[in-house]
């Protein structure tokens, strides 16, 4: 039977004794906790919520960013004050509309990316790269939708 030990003949003959042995550690189960939070993460239906506060919130900071570097036609005819009040209304404005659509763009997404991946029973690039498509063809027909709605409501009025 050979000992775990690397002989010091084998130790002398050209390598290093620390990088020829490895520690192997035994396997760790889970605890109940860990399982209970792994099986709250399998739900689509959570997964989904998380993604969508996730994006509204990266949506909130994208907003806030460019926001600030919208510059109004006039500040020449505008005090400091009135540019400051600008571009906090424009910063508000920006972060709202981009937290909604980053909001649901990342529900969409990973609800299809997690519905496919459950019904494929695979975890693999197709099931991203599916639920990319559903993702932008659902924001298509919302965005064709509005913009149908909008145009028929402006075409009443006339």
């Amino acid at each position: 039977m050979a000992s775990p030990e690397p002989s010091a003949a084998a130790a002398g003959a050209g390598g290093d004794s620390a990088s020829q042995t490895t520690a192997v550690e035994p396997i760790r189960m889970p605890t109940p906790e860990e399982i209970k939070g792994q099986d709250i993460w399998n739900n689509c239906a959570v997964r989904s919520v998380v993604s969508g506060v996730m994006g509204g919130g990266l949506g909130v900071l994208m907003g806030l960013f460019f926001g600030a570097l919208d510059n109004p036609i006039t500040t020449e005819e505008m005090t400091a004050r009135q540019q400051i009040v600008y571009t906090a209304k424009q910063m508000g404005r920006r972060s709202l509309s981009n937290a909604k659509t980053f909001a649901v763009m990342g529900l969409i997404f990973s609800a299809a990316e997690c519905v496919i991946e459950k019904a494929r029973a695979k975890h693999d690039t197709t099931n991203t790269a599916v639920a990319g498509c559903v993702t932008g063809g659902a924001l298509a027909v919302k965005g064709k939708l509005f913009f149908n709605i909008l145009a028929h409501k402006n075409y009443v009025e006339l």
